[in-house]
């Protein structure tokens, strides 16, 4: 699976964050959904739009920018 087939950029929509295609749901909410403890059969029946695959590929999309960044110091 690649994630660029599930999620878009565009200035037009929502200031340019990433959004799953065809929606305005960003990747950001999936997230904080995720983190809050919704499963992905919680988000499907909250959002009935997205597909299992999309909610996968914001996962994939996190993981990339994770691997991509700076390890975080202990303070």
């Amino acid at each position: 699976m690649n994630y660029r087939d599930y999620i878009s950029s565009d200035h037009r929509i929502m200031l340019g964050k990433p959004v799953l295609k065809g929606t305005r749901l960003s990747v950001e909410l999936i997230l904080r959904k995720l983190g809050e403890g919704a499963s992905m059969e919680d988000l499907a029946n909250m959002y009935p739009d997205i597909r299992k695959e999309s909610i996968q590929a914001v996962l994939q999309y996190a993981a990339e920018l994770v691997a991509n960044e700076e390890s975080l110091e202990a303070a």
